[in-house]
């Protein structure tokens, strides 16, 4: 079950993974922002868990059970949108490179640490090193991806990208617990409609001068950004998050700018480096590493 769970939390790094092209397709089509498109993003995943909920007849015990853990889902919920939101900034201000590094990068170290103060014991060695494994792939790999370009605001996006990763791992660590109390669409359903209630109107107060395109692939891709990026890959993680550890978690998402990065290489004409290559296989053994041996998962 432990290895099930830990291949759920990799598929959703894997989904997360087209986010990136995805969002790119779309601004470079429609001229939408990032964040208007982050907006609509989650405007259709509440759309399509919605209409799940209602189709299988259980949207009210969705909900009730969401309000009675709502101190947590709210929180989950924040956490998220505070991730996602603050990831964006990142990326426009210190560049899509930095901002990944930082965010994903710091994201297992700070749970790394707070999982030893909660025990009040140093980590293992197999865990420091399975970490600066998995980060220092993440740096090659990062690097490889995408062009340099002149970081607008280089301090602020380190910062935001700072905070982008501390609301990741919180998330992380918030839904853990909760995911092994709730069922997957209850989870996902209220988790997201606070993503939803935080991202929506955000989105579109800052991208207010252009809010609609006549561009019929990128309301599609929007869609897949909603249904398949969002809705599905949360309830993934928060399925593998039943047997897997956070701080486990949190490393196997790391196959998302992976993924990103052999995306841009087939669809996209970039090149993959060395360095992309040595790190993508550094990323690999690092998660390998996690399904040998995993820490059982708090109850």
């Amino acid at each position: 079950m432990r290895t099930r769970g830990l291949l759920l939390v990799c598929l959703a790094g894997v989904v997360w993974g087209t986010i990136g092209p995805a969002v790119q397709v779309v601004h470079d089509r429609s001229g939408l922002s990032p964040f208007t498109i982050g907006a609509y993003r989650a405007a259709a995943a509440v759309l399509v868990l919605v209409v799940a909920a209602v189709g299988v007849g259980r949207l009210r015990e969705c909900l009730d059970e969401g309000l009675r853990h709502w101190r947590r889902i709210t929180a989950a919920g924040l956490f998220t949108a505070g991730f996602q939101l603050l990831f964006f900034v990142a990326v426009l201000w210190a560049g899509v490179s930095v901002g990944t590094m930082v965010c994903l990068g710091f994201a297992p170290v700070l749970l790394l640490v707070l999982g030893s103060v909660q025990r009040r014991r140093p980590p293992s060695a197999s865990q420091v090193s399975t970490v600066v494994l998995a980060v220092t792939g993440l740096l090659l790999v990062s690097l490889a991806g995408g062009a340099h370009i002149e970081a607008p605001h280089p301090a602020l996006g380190l910062l935001a990208a700072v905070g982008s990763g501390t609301c990741y791992a919180l998330s992380t660590e918030t839904s853990a617990p909760l995911s092994r109390r709730l069922d997957t669409l209850t989870m996902t359903t209220t988790t997201t409609l606070v993503v939803g209630a935080a991202l929506i109107p955000a989105g579109l107060i800052v991208g207010h001068a252009h809010l609609v395109t006549a561009d019929v692939t990128s309301w599609l891709l929007i869609g897949y950004l909603g249904a398949v990026t969002l809705a599905l890959g949360y309830a993934l993680l928060f399925t593998g998050l039943r047997t897997t550890p956070s701080g486990a978690a949190v490393v196997a998402t790391l196959l998302e700018p992976v993924t990103a990065v052999l995306i841009a290489v087939v669809f996209l004409g970039e090149r993959l480096t060395v360095a992309g290559v040595v790190g993508a296989l550094m990323i690999g053994v690092a998660i390998g590493s996690l399904g040998r041996k995993q820490e059982p998962a708090p109850q």
